[in-house]
């Protein structure tokens, strides 16, 4: 089974940072692209950045330059660095994992960035 838990939200100045885990439960770690979503008030949850096994990155428009996606396979783990936080960041952030074509998400972590 499948099990995300992500970690590291918070509330932050505009300009701040702020560095979002992510820890999966299983095996498929290691061989499994994971994504980071958001979910802004009132908005559709949008892709934010992803990670493929072998390390390669993409990233949304709105955050290239700002953020960066790292794991470690060691700990079953990924980030999201974000930097020169703004407010329209403001959102619950989400990881997700795409087993056999299910998606499996984590509960997510409220950022809020203050103006």
């Amino acid at each position: 089974q499948v099990q995300l838990v992500e970690s590291g939200g918070g509330l932050v100045q505009a300009g701040g940072s702020l560095r979002l885990s992510c820890v999966a439960s299983g095996s498929f770690f290691s061989r499994n692209t994971m994504d980071w979503h958001r979910q802004a008030p009132g908005k559709q949850r949008e892709l934010v950045a992803s990670v493929t096994s072998g390390g390669s990155t993409n990233y949304a428009d709105s955050v290239k330059g700002r953020f960066t996606m790292s794991r470690d396979n060691a700990q079953n783990t990924v980030y999201l660095q974000m930097n020169s936080l703004k407010p329209e960041d403001t959102a619950v952030y989400y990881c997700k994992a795409t087993r056999f074509g299910r998606d499996y998400w984590g509960q997510g972590t409220q950022v809020t960035v203050s103006s």
